[in-house]
C-alpha cells in the first residue's frame, strides 16, 4: 500500500482529506508542529473531525512521526528529560487519534559514544513504555543515514536497542530507503537488495519491519548524508523500488513517500504513479 507524508495545516483531519485527494491508501503525519517543543492540545472537536473523516476514507493505517527536536540518546540531563516528556506527549496524542505506529529517529549520542547512546535510547524506551502501560501505539525505530553522531545507521544498532527493550511487542522498525543507502547498504542491485534484507532478517527479523519510507537519495552510497530525492531521480534509481514493490514479503507493509513537494501535491502524484508503474503483473 502506497501513501505519503501529509501536512496537518488547517487541522488533523485535513491530512486525511489531502491523502484521499491523491488516492493514498496510507499516510504519515506529524501530530503537532515538528520543530517546536510545545504542542497545541487536541480538542474533542479535533478528535471528532479526525475520527469522523477516518470513517469516510480508505486510508489505513495513519502513521505518526515524532518531533525532530527529540533526542532520546542525549547525554544532557535537561534535554533528555525534555525529550522524554515530549515523546510521551506524542504517544498520548497517538492514543487519542488511534494511530498504531509512532516512527522516531533513535537519537544522537553527541559525543558520549555509540554504546552509551544505544543504552540510553533503550532505557528511555523502557521508561516510556512503562509509563504508557496499556497504550496500543507501537514505537518504530527508523533507520538513519548516520549524519554526525546519529545512531541507527547500522542494523546492529537497532538490534541492540530492541534486545534491551523489555516490552518487545511494542517496538518495531521503519526502513527508509534513502537512509539505508546513504548508510552504506547497496540495494541498487538484486544481489545487494537480497543481501541487505537477509542481514536485516538475521539481526532484527522481518516480522519487526512495520513501515517503509520510500525515498530516492540526492547523495551517493555510503555518504552518510540524509537528502531525499524523487523516485528514480537520485543515486538509487528505479531498480531498488522495483525490487521492493514486487517483494511479496512486503506487500501489506505501508510504503510512505517523504520526497520534496509543493502545496498542490503534484510531486506526490507523480512519485506514486512511478511506483505503481513498477509493479509487475503476474
Amino acid at each position: 500500500m502506497f501513501g505519503a507524508h501529509m501536512s496537518i495545516s488547517g487541522g488533523l483531519d485535513k491530512a486525511l482529506e489531502r491523502g484521499e485527494k491523491i488516492n493514498c491508501r496510507t499516510i504519515q503525519i506529524f501530530t503537532k508542529n515538528s520543530n517546536q517543543w510545545k504542542a497545541k492540545e487536541i480538542t474533542d472537536q479535533d478528535l471528532h473531525r479526525f475520527h469522523s473523516f477516518s470513517g469516510k476514507v480508505h486510508i489505513f493505517p495513519v502513521i505518526a512521526h515524532d518531533s525532530y527536536l527529540i533526542n532520546l540518546a542525549s547525554p544532557d540531563p535537561i534535554l533528555h528529560r525534555k525529550s522524554i516528556e515530549s515523546f510521551f506527549n506524542e504517544m498520548e496524542r497517538c492514543e487519542k487519534l488511534r494511530i498504531p505506529y509512532l516512527v522516531f529517529h533513535p537519537g544522537a549520542h553527541v559525543g558520549s559514544g555509540e554504546k552509551a547512546g544505544l543504552k540510553k535510547i533503550a532505557q528511555s524506551i523502557n521508561v516510556l513504555l512503562k509509563r504508557g502501560k496499556g497504550f496500543k501505539v507501537s514505537l518504530l525505530l527508523e533507520t538513519t543515514a548516520g549524519q554526525g553522531t546519529t545512531l541507527g545507521y547500522k542494523f546492529e544498532h537497532l538490534a541492540d536497542i530492541i534486545k534491551m527493550v523489555r516490552q518487545k511487542k511494542s517496538i518495531g522498525v521503519c526502513v527508509d530507503t534513502c537512509h539505508i543507502f546513504a548508510a552504506g547498504y547497496d540495494i541498487t542491485t538484486q544481489k545487494g537488495y537480497k543481501k541487505t534484507f537477509e542481514i536485516f532478517n538475521k539481526l532484527i527479523g522481518l516480522g519487526n519491519l512495520k513501515v517503509f519510507h520510500i525515498n530516492d537519495s540526492k547523495k551517493e552510497l555510503g555518504s552518510r548524508v540524509d537528502r531525499h530525492e524523487h523516485i528514480g531521480k537520485g543515486y538509487l534509481g528505479l531498480k531498488p523500488f522495483e525490487f521492493l514493490v514486487n517483494d511479496r514479503r512486503f506487500a501489506n507493509i505501508p510504503k510512505i513517500l517523504e520526497t520534496p513537494k509543493g502545496p498542490d501535491l503534484k510531486e506526490d502524484v507523480e512519485n506514486l504513479k512511478v511506483l505503481k508503474r513498477l509493479i509487475k503483473k503476474y
